[in-house]
């Protein structure tokens, strides 16, 4: 009696690598729409520039291409069986990362990555996750015109408005996020309002969901903020 044939991981590579860097799927992700899947740090900074798949380029979605993601756990569970150490040393990068990072705030000098997240830069201080298991929200940015503002013309829209984050994710982070893809000055302010409403920068995502969108009998989805240049009432 034939003794059965014993496969190679090179045999599965096919269906355990990422078609954008090459490697092995780290926290594979699917696209629901035509189901290939990727790294999730990959595939969702390929749709900061593009709603396509990179794979076979049908269109994910109109203008929120990360609401048709989809995290495959028991993928990542086999991947982990099939290659050893990979769990190992995918924790092991992710520590340094956080590491580095944290030294670079504290005003070190710290390797570049590009896995960076809204989420990370929370004013939480301390919370050594940074909310990766947190349920998400996604949330449309809108900027909120005023003719009469003479400050209208440094406060534009976003190129993407949609994003994704941690319903924990405060006002204060959204506006340090806007700050940032705006490029405004480190000193001027912005408001941050939901159906007109100024919302503290303690608020978090959850908080405003709940007591100002759901609540007002909003049943769109994403929820919607919007944003515009600090008025001075007193």
């Amino acid at each position: 009696m034939t003794s059965p044939r014993k496969h190679l991981v090179k045999d599965f590579n096919h269906f355990i690598t990422c078609y954008v860097c090459k490697g092995y799927l780290i926290k594979p992700t699917t696209v629901t729409e035509c189901l290939h899947t990727f790294c999730k740090s990959c595939i969702v900074q390929h749709f900061e520039d593009s709603n396509d798949c990179p794979k076979c380029g049908i269109q994910v979605h109109e203008t929120n291409p990360l609401e048709m993601l989809r995290l495959d756990n028991t993928l990542e569970e086999i991947i982990f069986k099939l290659v050893p150490e990979l769990r190992e040393k995918e924790q092991q990068q992710e520590i340094e990362f956080w590491r580095s990072r944290k030294s670079k705030e504290n005003g070190e000098d710290g390797p570049r990555s590009k896995r960076s997240r809204l989420d990370a830069d929370n004013d939480d201080g301390g919370d050594g996750d940074y909310h990766r298991s947190d349920p998400q929200i996604a949330i449309c940015l809108d900027c909120l015109r005023n003719n009469s503002l003479v400050e209208e013309n440094i406060v534009r829209g976003l190129m993407k408005k949609f994003i994704r984050c941690s319903t924990r994710v405060t006002v204060g982070t959204i506006k340090k996020f806007l700050s940032l893809k705006l490029k405004l000055p480190s000193s001027y302010e912005l408001d941050v309002l939901c159906n007109g409403e100024i919302m503290g920068k303690d608020h978090t995502m959850e908080f405003i969901y709940m007591t100002r969108w759901r609540l007002r009998g909003e049943t769109d989805y994403p929820m919607v903020l919007e944003y515009r240049p600090r008025i001075d009432f007193g």
